[in-house]
């Protein structure tokens, strides 16, 4: 595998013993199939810091068996340093994953232990779940995106899928689950130690750790039939193509000034010296603008940002507020914020929800406020992990929340943004993060303290997963989107002002604006979004899988023919 391109893939390498297959990528035990059905996703070995990151993990040999693959693993860093050894057995209908490791640092961590992965195609699949204390009841994968774990106290999971009978016995810890699709990942997730515990915790040096998930399966039924033909993407009318924007950069002084995308949105913190001059600063680019305060418990910053936003020569287009502690907008942080505007002089629409993931959205839908203008909602792909499958497969989450948001707005229109390929800041961290202490941009604001970048954003790649995260995003009632920034590590163009590959896809789809919507309402590998004015019909077409697709689409009034490459993007005009 070689991380340093652009836009790398892990390569898998194919395992079969018996009746089971997997993938090997890295550490990641993917793909786990019995006779061909799909029963995890993955397994990992995860450690994670006393602020939810990630420890690196190193493959330091890899040992292959007829019916056993060992890794030996080091994951160091943040504190952390263990060592331990992942075992996958078969013997006949049984697959066992262990991990035994030892912590030989005190460590302060949020989790440590096996994570199993789920395939989202599990919603609303019966599951029978053994506890810890020898009960047992029948619950489901949620159909809905669930806020909060749907799964608890778990010793052992049985269901079936497309004919094949399943039990997953979990053993080392006590289990639970969650519903990764609150982050756009296409899983499930159950992993030890439940959240109802404190965290983070203390593991002493010389710590061992023993966990194993073993999976046993039977065909009960024979497959289901499969389908092999072209692949047909409709697109039916819904309403008004929504506006595209783009970001102010973060990024350090100088940045060029940008007249990318329709809009331009602006995140300040109110709590920090250096939102005025962001202000000036996205104020420069000469595009209609969109304000997204982070609100402290005092009135007196957000008093003068009312005034400094009723001072711009246009005023913005709307203003959304956020409680710069819990990442939502409550009621009081709305009021004050109607009440501060109000004070200026500035009546704009104001708009809520949620400013880190869908997830707090989801789990704070009720301290949401009643009185928005719309509902706003980001979305960050690779937050669990950074892997190009991931965030490929985020896409199809992606229309998901962008539903499940649609029947919250009800009725009210939908803002999602910023749309970024790391998180812009960690909303879940257990300590304060870094603020800018500088009245100017010297060093930046925003996400270029608190956020991370990713090489992705040079790929060309890039500018395919764009169209298709749009096209994902864009159902009826869905009015605006915003993505990456304008210029820097994470922009459409680099500090010198020269463009990057994504540059291109933003371009095309802000043509698009305020023609009639053609969107994809079923999720499928290739997206395609639309938008017809009396004179013309204009489609593209996003294929953000390694191989070529014959596609074809249908319009209202007409059939389509269409070759995509693969991680491509075209144009179709009719």
């Amino acid at each position: 595998m070689d991380n340093t391109s652009s836009w790398w893939r892990d390569d898998a390498r194919p395992w079969r013993s018996g009746a089971w297959t997997l993938d090997l990528r890295g550490d990641e035990i993917a793909d786990i199939a019995f006779d061909g059905v799909v029963v995890l996703r993955a397994v990992r070995a995860a450690v994670r810091d006393a602020g939810w990151l990630t420890v690196p993990t190193k493959v330091v040999a890899t040992r292959f068996g007829k019916d056993s693959i060992e890794l030996d693993l080091e994951q160091v860093g943040l504190g952390a340093r263990v060592t331990g050894t992942v075992t996958v057995r078969v013997a006949g209908a049984e697959l066992r994953v262990s991990w035994r490791a030892v912590s030989h640092e005190a460590f302060r961590t949020c989790r440590i232990g096996l994570v199993a992965l789920h395939p989202a195609g599990w919603a609303a699949t019966p599951v029978r779940i053994d506890h810890t204390d020898g009960t047992s009841e029948q619950s489901e994968f949620p159909r809905d995106i669930r806020p909060h774990q749907p799964l608890m106290d778990i010793a052992r999971l049985a269901a079936m899928r497309d004919g094949v009978r399943f039990a997953l016995t979990f053993t080392g810890d006590v289990f639970e689950t969650e519903d990764q699709r609150n982050w756009t990942d296409a899983s499930f997730k159950t992993y030890s130690r439940p959240l109802a515990l404190p965290y983070p915790y203390d593991l002493p040096a010389e710590e061992r750790i023993d966990q194993s998930i073993t999976i046993r399966a039977e065909r009960v039924d024979s497959a289901a039939a499969t389908h092999d033909g072209p692949l047909v993407i409709d697109l039916v009318a819904g309403g008004t193509f929504p506006a595209i924007g783009v970001e102010a950069s973060t990024a350090p002084d100088p940045q060029p000034a940008s007249a990318d995308g329709g809009f331009r949105v602006v995140e300040l913190d109110l709590r920090t010296p250096t939102w005025p001059a962001a202000l000036r600063r996205a104020e420069a680019d000469r595009r209609p603008l969109v304000v997204h305060l982070v609100v402290p418990s005092s009135d007196e910053p957000l008093i003068d940002a009312a005034a400094a936003l009723a001072a711009l020569a246009d005023p913005p287009v709307r203003v959304a507020a956020f409680d710069a502690v819990e990442h939502v907008s409550d009621a009081a942080v709305i009021a004050r914020t109607r009440a501060a505007l109000e004070q200026a002089g500035l009546e704009v629409p104001v708009i809520g929800g949620a400013r880190s993931h869908f997830t707090e959205l989801n789990r704070e839908r009720e301290r949401i406020s009643p009185d928005v203008d719309g509902y706003a909602v980001t979305t960050t792909p690779l937050f669990h992990t950074l892997d190009t499958e991931q965030l490929v497969e985020s896409l199809g989450m992606q229309r998901v929340i962008a539903e499940q948001t649609a029947r919250y707005a009800d009725g009210r229109p939908v803002h999602v943004g910023p749309v970024s390929l790391r998180p812009r800041f960690n909303n879940v961290a257990t300590s304060p993060e870094r603020l800018p202490q500088r009245t100017d941009l010297a060093e930046g604001y925003g996400a270029q303290f608190t956020g991370a970048s990713d090489d992705r954003q040079d790929a060309p790649e890039l500018a395919t997963w764009t169209i298709a995260s749009v096209a994902a995003l864009a159902v009826p009632t869905t009015a605006s989107m915003s993505l990456f920034e304008t210029t820097g590590p994470r922009g459409l163009r680099v500090e010198d002002g020269s463009p990057r590959p994504a540059e291109a896809a933003i371009a095309a789809l802000t043509s698009l604006t305020g023609a009639e919507l053609l969107y994809q309402p079923d999720a499928a590998e290739v997206w395609a979004i639309g938008a017809r004015t009396a004179e013309t019909t204009t489609i593209l077409v996003a294929n953000p899988s390694p191989v070529d697709r014959q596609v074809t689409l249908r319009i209202p009034d007409r059939e389509l023919q269409a070759t995509v490459p693969a991680d491509s993007w075209i144009r179709v005009e009719v």
